[in-house]
């Protein structure tokens, strides 16, 4: 037997293999390097990974790699720009976990433990939460860039694994953290079962674990129309999981109150783009034949999220829940983007990503900033005359919330709008309709949001606005920024996907 070497195109590769080694090099830092000066170190190492594998995404750009790892994963135009808006996002949220005070001294110990005091009281903080991070970014660069359902399980379980670790971290509160990686861990192993029972029945049907061979199965004869049915419907489910869909959605609001804020942050930007990216292929590329099947489950998911997730936001009194429950709502509008099957529906399901992705990290960043003795508040009711206290603070919060609801001259306003037209230029008229409605209802509770920070008078027992430090008066200015010229001038970035919204098949 005559073994033959794989054909790997390590160039397209590099972006993938550049995180995936600082993620180990940060690994080897923790076990090694004393603890006083590994957190500058592993800051070092996270953000001189992602820089490098930016670079490379930059300098891939305007190619096309169909077997960049045999056919297992493809490099094209929207692979490059997910990878790109992800790392761009993991940059900043590092810049925000680099707040070490964030997370727990040391994760092992058991909340109110006499080995947690000590390890507080010793200064002897893990920095873990560094290659943990690293970890999951490398996941979610090969996840919109897997060809084949093997491929794309090893890229969940990459990004996911770490993410339910650090959802535990939190230095406060250190129980409703645990309980919220616990629930985490649990729901998002049902799911990948889920995965793994549909990429079984899509095998019996088609005879291939890839997306092309899916994709032949489907538009070539006759197959077994109960395994594929039942295939993309479990499929399903791991996808929507990860995006937050409704019904799938229960883990959302819990983990995004539990978990320390810069991860929620991180969790809420970059991996929407991922899971997002992930199922803008699959539907695409392999499913796009049978859409007469998917189209209407789909469509069904889409106006229930999007209405569900306006809804209940209203009675949202903690603003980490209710960012998770618009979070929610704006998995439904994304849809729409799946559901439109076309060049329009890809190119402004690009752009809304982006432009959700920096406003979420900006949101929360934000959040991070209002604390009491206790540390972070995030109890509406004590954000009641925040901005008499802090005006810049509170006018940015009103800003990302605007761009939230779609106002008119921020990123969000654009996003929504195009997404829309895609969907009504495919026929989708039933879902711009729900859209629109529940956009006008997820403005109320954002509006109420500003009302009580402007307009309402003080409570007794304020809270504090802190001195953001200079990491995180980046993470504001950049996400504002973006935010701001995407909806001012969006020209030059919808030029930019114009040039890239082509899936290739290998």
């Amino acid at each position: 037997m005559v073994f033959t070497a794989p054909q790997l195109e390590y160039g397209a590769l590099a972006p993938m293999l550049i995180i995936f080694s600082a993620a180990l090099i940060g690994v080897i830092v923790e076990a090694f390097v004393k603890s006083s000066l590994r957190s500058a170190l592993q800051l070092t190492i996270a953000m001189g990974g992602i820089v490098l594998a930016f670079a490379q995404v930059l300098r891939l750009r305007g190619t096309v790699h169909p077997n960049a790892a045999l056919t297992s994963v493809i490099v094209d135009g929207p692979v490059l720009f997910m990878q790109g808006t992800i790392l761009l996002l993991a940059l900043l949220a590092l810049l925000l976990i680099s707040d070490i005070n964030h997370f727990a001294a040391q994760a092992s110990a058991v909340p109110g433990s006499v080995e947690e005091q000590a390890a507080l009281t010793s200064g002897r903080i893990q920095t873990e939460v560094y290659p943990l991070t690293l970890f999951s970014v490398g996941g979610m660069l090969l996840f919109p860039a897997a060809n084949d359902l093997i491929t794309l399980f090893v890229a969940l379980e990459v990004l996911s694994l770490p993410l339910y670790l650090m959802a535990g971290l939190s230095r406060r509160r250190r129980l409703l953290s645990q309980e919220a990686a616990l629930k985490y861990f649990l729901l998002g192993a049902y799911s990948s079962a889920f995965f793994l029972f549909g990429a079984a029945f899509l095998y019996g049907f088609a005879g291939s674990v890839s997306l092309d061979g899916i994709r032949t199965a489907l538009t070539s004869g006759p197959g077994n129309d109960i395994f594929f049915l039942i295939g993309m419907a479990s499929l399903s489910v791991g996808l929507l999981f990860k995006v937050g869909a409704v019904p799938f959605h229960a883990w959302t609001p819990d983990v995004y109150q539990g978990a320390p804020t810069p991860i929620t942050g991180f969790m809420a930007a970059a991996t929407k783009v991922a899971a997002f990216g992930a199922a803008l292929r699959i539907f695409y590329v392999s499913f796009a034949g049978a859409n007469w099947n998917w189209r209407p489950i789909i469509t069904a998911v889409a106006i229930v999220t999007m209405v569900f997730g306006s809804i209940v936001a209203i009675a949202q009194r903690d603003v980490k829940r209710l960012l998770a429950y618009s979070s929610i709502a704006h998995a439904g509008f994304l849809l729409t983007g799946i559901l439109a099957l076309n060049r329009s529906g890809l190119e402004a399901s690009l752009f809304y990503l982006a432009t959700y992705g920096f406003t979420t990290l900006g949101a929360f960043a934000i959040v991070t900033l209002v604390r009491d003795s206790g540390g972070e508040v995030t109890d509406l009711n004590r954000w009641v005359g925040l901005a008499r206290r802090s005006p810049v603070i509170a006018s940015l919060f009103a800003f990302f919330l605007l761009s939230f609801a779609g106002i008119p001259l921020t990123a969000g306003f654009v996003g929504k709008l195009t997404i829309f037209n895609a969907a009504y230029e495919s026929a989708n008229i039933a879902v711009v309709v729900v859209g629109v409605l529940s956009s006008a209802i997820a403005a109320f509770f954002y509006i109420r949001v500003i009302v009580m920070m402007f307009f309402a008078d003080p409570i007794e027992d304020p809270v504090a606005v802190t001195i953001p430090s200079m990491n995180t008066r980046i993470v504001i200015a950049v996400s504002a920024l973006v935010t701001l010229a995407m909806g001012v001038y969006p020209t030059p970035v919808f030029d930019a996907i114009s040039s890239l919204a082509t899936f290739i098949h290998g």
